[in-house]
């Protein structure tokens, strides 16, 4: 099949949950013997300005292209989910695949054309902080197109099914993300920029933006007793008065470290390494940063939403969502703790549970149900 992606930023990158469940699926979708493109924002990461991308035409062979847009809050998506869409209508697709609500505005376009088009809600963006009141509607209405014209929709949480179930009546397929296993490395570079120790610290690593929580941590953190350190590493994505508050609480405590975006090798010693991740959001759609720790065979503390707590219940510390005392009383509890869950054990239960081949394979047969349903759905269950 030839198949479209449209509603990332970029790819290769570690924007967000978005850019790697496309990666991964895109990747593996062609090793299946299947012809993809997908449809870059252009520019450069918005969370590590260090980072260029470039223009690139391919990429583990998966068929790139560069969309012009402006970036700008509120034009960046909307200008390039429209000039993708135009360009794959007209680019012989079987099946063009749209992620994330805020895109989704464009799908009466491809329906126009008798399109085949399936759609992935990573998470219900309009309920995030970072999006004033126009932003907010347009990403709302961006869901019910989905709603109404999408040939499927996969969704990432059972809370979310429910979401549509209950709001418009439509049926989703629930299909969570994937993760790979990764291999556990010595300390090195975080020791020699940041004079970290095995063991020595929490992690939160995740955007900074309000959604995520990070000012219940620090503020949790600071009240604690424990000469380990708190580790923040995530750039801002269009928050930088968030940023700003944020880095103004972190320094009035010399044991929080903020170190910006990071990947590659540095990135899997912060995982590796860390005594405890920590994710106290108030909104996800399918913690990506939380699957990747537990891969590690990290324990985790993380606030008590269903769409944390259903990544891997057996295998985490949860506390009541935005109360900075529960908070502060589990990490206490946690530091002093010298039995918690086997990193062996939380690796093989996550590794079992979500394996990206077997997500990637069942995404396919969507896709041979789409194309071989010779009628038009036109948002069947609408």
């Amino acid at each position: 099949m030839k198949i479209a992606m449209i509603g990332h930023k970029r790819i290769p990158s570690r924007e967000g949950g978005v850019e790697i469940v496309v990666e991964n699926l895109s990747t593996r979708l062609v090793k299946l013997g299947h012809k993809v493109t997908i449809y870059n924002r252009k520019g450069n990461n918005v969370l590590d300005k260090n980072i260029k991308t470039k223009k690139i035409k391919e990429y583990k062979g998966i068929k790139v292209k560069t969309i012009f847009t402006i970036n700008k809050k509120g034009l960046d998506a909307t200008i390039y989910s429209f000039l993708a869409t135009i360009k794959a209508i007209f680019g012989k697709f079987d099946i063009i695949h749209y992620h994330a609500e805020g895109s989704c505005v464009m799908l009466w376009l491809p329906k126009l054309f008798h399109k085949k088009v399936i759609v992935t809600i990573h998470g219900l963006d309009w309920q995030r902080a970072k999006w004033g009141r126009f932003a907010t509607r347009y990403i709302k209405f961006g869901e019910k197109m989905a709603v109404k014209y999408a040939d499927e929709i996969i969704v990432l949480s059972k809370s979310i099914q429910k979401y549509f179930d209950d709001t418009y009546k439509r049926q989703t397929i629930f299909l969570p993300n994937g993760i790979e296993k990764h291999k556990i490395i010595d300390i090195d570079i975080i020791k020699k920029k940041y004079n970290l120790i095995k063991g020595g610290y929490i992690l939160f690593l995740a955007r900074i933006v309000p959604e995520k929580g990070l000012h219940y941590l620090i503020e949790a953190f600071k009240q604690i007793h424990t000469d380990k350190k708190l580790v923040i590493a995530g750039g801002a994505s269009h928050t930088n008065k968030y940023f700003e508050q944020i880095k103004e609480l972190a320094k009035k405590d010399k044991r929080i470290i903020m170190i910006g975006f990071v990947q590659g090798k540095e990135l899997e010693e912060l995982f590796s390494n860390c005594y405890l991740y920590c994710l106290p959001s108030d909104i996800e759609g399918m913690p990506l940063s939380l699957l990747e720790a537990m891969s590690y065979g990290k324990n985790c503390l993380v606030s008590d939403i269903e769409e944390n707590v259903q990544v891997c219940r057996d295998y985490l510390y949860t506390f009541k969502r935005s109360n900075v005392n529960d908070l502060k009383d589990k990490l206490q509890q946690l530091l002093e703790d010298n039995n918690m869950y086997s990193s062996d054990d939380i690796q093989k239960y996550v590794l079992d549970r979500y394996n990206w081949d077997n997500i990637v394979k069942k995404i396919e047969d969507i896709y041979i149900d789409i194309v071989e349903n010779k009628g038009d759905k036109y948002g069947k269950n609408n």
